[in-house]
């Protein structure tokens, strides 16, 4: 049996339908319940509903890739997103982004400035660290010219400047091309693998980020959704929902259950890999 969904157009409601939920979608993982937070079937409703509303996602954040590239590096890993937009006005009212070589005591003294962050005051964390990247990055932008004909071709060529690694620079590649053949990598998208178990818990961002993005990019195919659609609404979910500590905890527990019902030299799943994010 296929499982029957509704979406509320304005005055319209579009009934459709998914697989039933113990389809295989990918090898080894179902479609799941389509009203199941936060199951294969689950993502590909709420971007199809996206869509249906017409609520399109608006990546780019910038008005030029040296802004988009400034953007990204000032946000990421450790910097929450307003802080990271916040940094990246206060440098942009500073004329950093306009193609103007900064010397990198420069960037660094403006990033060691209190920043407005929601109206206060605030510190951006690791100024030094994130000055030295930047620099490099708006030197290599001012001198040569990136391909952009594909994401992965943008998103390659950035992996050269120091400080920018495979999230970052497909994150730069998504947002300004609007890219399907690169996948953001970061801890929610992981977070939301594990727990559809698309990803394995053996395979970190840090160590096996290609492979990762591969099977997210298989994922988004099987379902038939593009990938910077699937990346953006998870994205949004994971970090706003109140119940994926609640549910990893569950799997770690059931992964932990597995493991000691096998013989010792078994190689098993290491559910420790999820207690770490």
């Amino acid at each position: 049996m296929t499982q029957l969904t509704f979406i509320d157009v304005g005055s319209t409601t579009i009934q459709m339908e998914f697989p039933e939920e113990n389809t295989e979608v990918l090898p080894g993982v179902t479609w799941g319940d389509v009203n199941g937070f936060p199951t294969p079937a689950y993502w590909a409703y709420r971007v199809i509903e996206r869509r249906l509303e017409k609520k399109p996602i608006q990546y780019k954040q910038g008005r030029s890739l040296l802004e988009e590239v400034g953007a990204c590096i000032l946000g990421g890993h450790g910097i929450p997103a307003s802080m990271g937009k916040a940094a990246y006005e206060h440098l942009k009212s500073k004329d950093v982004f306009s193609g103007k070589p900064h010397k990198e005591t420069q960037l660094y003294k403006w990033l060691s400035e209190p920043i407005d962050h929601l109206g206060k005051p605030a510190k951006y964390r690791f100024s030094k660290q994130k000055a030295k990247y930047l620099y490099s990055a708006l030197e290599e932008l001012n001198t040569n010219t990136p391909p952009l004909s594909t994401g992965k071709e943008l998103r390659n060529w950035l992996l050269r400047i120091k400080g920018i690694g495979p999230k970052t620079a497909s994150w730069i590649a998504r947002n300004w091309l609007e890219a399907d053949d690169v996948a953001i990598l970061d801890i929610h998208i992981y977070r939301a693998g594990l727990l559809a178990r698309f990803f394995s818990p053996e395979l970190t961002v840090e160590k096996n980020y290609f492979e990762l993005e591969e099977s997210f990019l298989s994922l988004a195919s099987a379902l038939g959704v593009s990938a910077s659609e699937l990346d953006a609404v998870m994205w949004y979910e994971m970090q706003n929902s109140n119940s994926v500590h609640r549910l990893l905890k569950s799997l770690q527990n059931k992964e932990t259950s597995q493991s000691t019902s096998h013989k010792p030299n078994e190689r098993q799943p290491k559910p420790q890999q999820i207690a770490l994010i």
